[in-house]
């Protein structure tokens, strides 16, 4: 995990330390057990083509997953995670490299919390964005 991140060093505009992730067949079998989430798009490759597919493609909520890392990872163990959002837009297919990014869009407080809101989204190798979201961190401060 990275050094804590504190609000006063965070400005709009500021970018999220990119996450790069690449999922496997067994990937996909794994998160399908924990997830309980075992729809055969997602590992059976037959059935995929059968039902129009280009192939088994990754969940969306293992995309969501790394969006959340991506954000916890950032924002170090003090911070929170306080909302998570993702819209899938694209398919992805195991094999494929997935860079996860963000961007600060508003800095605040509320409730004596210290609130960041940020675009997040998945872009695959052509730099396609597959998964839009959106999250809300509270950070420690300094003060």
């Amino acid at each position: 995990m990275a050094k804590q991140l504190y609000y006063e060093d965070v400005e709009v505009g500021m970018e999220v330390p990119t996450l790069e992730k690449k999922t496997s067949s067994r990937q996909l079998v794994m998160w399908a057990g924990a997830s309980e989430d075992y729809n055969e798009i997602h590992y059976d490759k037959d059935f995929a083509l059968g039902r129009g597919l280009p192939g088994v493609i990754i969940h969306g909520r293992l995309k969501a997953a790394f969006l959340g890392q991506l954000m916890t990872d950032w924002i170090g163990e003090r911070g929170k995670l306080k909302k998570l959002s993702a819209s899938y837009r694209k398919m992805d297919a195991p094999g494929d490299t997935l860079v996860c990014k963000g961007k600060v869009t508003k800095k605040y407080i509320q409730d004596g919390e210290h609130c960041l809101e940020c675009d997040i989204w998945i872009e695959n190798a052509q730099g396609e964005k597959t998964t839009l979201g959106s999250a809300v961190v509270a950070l420690p401060s300094r003060g």
